[in-house]
């Protein structure tokens, strides 16, 4: 029997492999019996070696079998055995943590004769109903608009979903989370984003810059959210430039500067694409264009776009 998990939403197939091993072992609690073969190292023949030796139990077998969309021959020669893989008591679960190349023949000899499920990017909708089922389990409740705000901050990174709920779950102890909650435990994405954003900027591609500019506002993110992302980006730059003219050693900047060393990293190179005259004019220019937005002098969409242009 051949059974086919994939989908770029690794962390639910992930959890899905897990449950059929678990769902295994307290059937044969042995274990002798399970084995992993990653076709990037094994051949096909050790894999189908593995099938062909006999248990000293009376044992199924259970095969993960990973990567194997990594190697043409291993491809080739697992489609033209497997209609005999198919009839075999043994159970192979071909994993793949990713969306294989559906054109390849394997992908669609797998969809013909082994039980398939895709694990594709979870909707908003569907995130939201496994949010609300992981915080149950672990007794917490959530409001619905602080619920809304986690998952406009996750979007559709079910790790990072996973990660946050058990922050969340371990913050308020079997209590009820509020919308302040998630506002101050976490992070949303779109700040990596908006990060890329900056790089463009200062490698002065602004055609770039405006092209990711552009995605989050086609995703319906809110343009003065934009803006105060984009501020709080130049806003570490200025402080990071700070103990750089100060000639103080990298390894301190974080620890003074009360930054996280992460985004000391990822900033840290960008400043030497500015001066600190340059970050100081960017930065009264975001807040320019911040109060010419709230007080309806511009659309907001157009001063984001003149402010990139200016930058």
């Amino acid at each position: 029997m051949i059974y086919f998990i994939y989908g770029e939403d690794s962390y639910r197939s992930k959890k899905k492999l897990e449950e059929m091993i678990l769902g295994y072992k307290k059937i044969h609690q042995s274990g002798l019996n399970l084995v992993y073969i990653d076709a990037g190292e094994k051949d096909f023949n050790d894999f189908y070696g593995n099938l062909k030796i006999n248990s000293m139990f009376t044992e199924k077998k259970l095969i993960v079998l990973k990567n194997i969309f990594s190697d043409k021959k291993f491809q080739e020669d697992f489609s033209k055995n497997i209609k005999d893989l198919e009839n075999i008591k043994d159970i192979v679960v071909v994993y793949e943590d990713e969306n294989p190349d559906q054109r390849v023949k394997l992908f669609k000899d797998l969809q013909k004769c082994a039980k398939c499920q895709e694990f594709s990017r979870p909707s908003p909708a569907i995130l939201k109903k496994w949010a609300m089922e992981e915080f149950e389990k672990n007794k917490v409740k959530i409001s619905p608009d602080a619920l809304d705000l986690m998952v406009s901050f996750v979007g559709g990174d079910s790790w990072k979903m996973a990660s946050e709920i058990n922050k969340l779950s371990d913050y308020r102890m079997g209590s009820s989370i509020k919308r302040e909650d998630v506002e101050m435990l976490v992070k949303p994405s779109i700040e990596n984003d908006i990060f890329k954003t900056i790089d463009a900027l200062a490698s002065k591609n602004k055609k770039q810059a405006l092209f990711l500019l552009h995605k989050h506002l086609e995703n319906g993110d809110n343009p003065l959210y934009l803006l105060s992302m984009i501020a709080y980006q130049f806003k570490n730059l200025l402080i990071i430039k700070e103990f750089q003219e100060a000639r103080q050693p990298y390894g301190l900047i974080a620890k003074k500067s009360g930054l996280h060393p992460f985004v000391v990293q990822k900033s840290f190179y960008l400043c030497n694409q500015f001066s600190m005259g340059q970050l100081k004019k960017i930065y009264q220019k975001i807040f320019q264009v911040d109060s010419d937005i709230k007080t309806g002098k511009i659309e907001p969409e157009l001063a984001l776009d003149l402010l990139l242009a200016e930058i």
